[in-house]
């Protein structure tokens, strides 16, 4: 598997079941991934921390991604989030989603609450990786799991796994992710995991970013990714410009929150969430509304 370019980390779209449940919007999910293909997308991400996945049972978890898959049909790449706090229910996932054909690897995060020293965190993915013959995208997001990978880690698993496949390197830390590209990247794509800091990480040499803001501009998305891979600095950057309020705007509150209600606003999906996960406050809203607006997005009848 050959990763480059700009991949969308899913959000998972709900309905009402007639219960007052949040279940899975299958029609929803399949018309997201047909029109992210038609826009472009280089690749996609089901169930990584976009798509609310620790709410999902393994049941719901399967499915999503099963139908991914299937609807991507072979177009793009397709990983499928695997991330566990236990290592051999890790592990035990992993195993899982090599039955399922079409897919194309697996993206883990580092183990959550446990607060893992970097031997532990080394073994923990080094036993995934041992595990499946799906290639691994290792996935470091300290502000959510409590935990950092380390360039040097990383370095050490890829002197000793054989599968793994690229890093989505979400620490929002320049200067460690300049130094994980710089060690590994010549065998191992780096790719930058917040989509604020896109440009200063491939300007150091990252192979692509993996997308929350491509779930509602996927075109323009890949266009700044593909601009800047291509030296074409100029286009990158006003892009980069025009959307960066949009790409802050989705963390005002807790992601998936802000980018599931601009998608509502475009009739994408509904404005439904998994408790924890919640709709944003009124007032975000109509600061969301009035930015989606102003950017196009949707018809302002303010």
């Amino acid at each position: 598997m050959q990763l480059r370019g700009c991949g969308t980390a899913l959000v998972t779209p709900f309905h009402h079941d007639g219960t007052r449940n949040a279940a899975v919007d299958q029609r929803a999910l399949a018309g997201l991934v047909e029109w992210q293909i038609t826009c472009g997308i280089n690749f996609l991400v089901a169930c990584g921390t976009t798509g609310e996945t620790p709410a999902l049972d393994e049941h719901e978890w399967l499915d999503v991604i099963r139908s991914v898959v299937a609807t991507a049909k072979g177009r793009v790449p397709v990983l499928a989030g695997c991330t566990h706090n236990d290592t051999r229910e890790a592990v035990r996932k992993a195993q899982l989603l090599t039955g399922i054909p079409g897919l194309s690897g697996i993206l883990t995060a580092n183990p959550y609450y446990n607060k893992p020293t970097q031997e532990g965190q080394f073994q923990h993915f080094h036993a995934i990786a041992s595990a499946t013959a799906l290639p691994v995208v290792l996935y470091n997001i300290p502000s959510r799991t409590g935990a950092n990978l380390e360039p040097r880690t990383v370095l050490r698993l890829l002197e000793q796994t054989e599968t793994l496949a690229g890093v989505k390197e979400s620490s929002g830390n320049l200067q460690q992710i300049t130094e994980l590209i710089h060690l590994v990247s010549k065998v191992l794509p780096v790719f930058a995991g917040d989509d604020n800091i896109a440009l200063a990480a491939l300007g150091v040499g990252a192979a692509g970013l993996i997308s929350v803001t491509s779930n509602q501009v996927p075109r323009e998305m890949v266009k700044m990714v593909h601009s800047a891979l291509a030296d074409d600095w100029d286009t990158a950057r006003h892009l980069n410009a025009k959307y960066y309020e949009l790409m802050l705007a989705n963390f005002w509150e807790t992601s998936p929150g802000p980018v599931k209600f601009i998608l509502s606003l475009m009739g994408r999906v509904e404005d439904l969430y998994r408790l924890p996960m919640v709709s944003p406050t009124s007032a975000n809203k109509e600061r969301l509304r009035k930015l989606a607006a102003h950017l196009g997005l949707i018809v302002d009848r303010l």
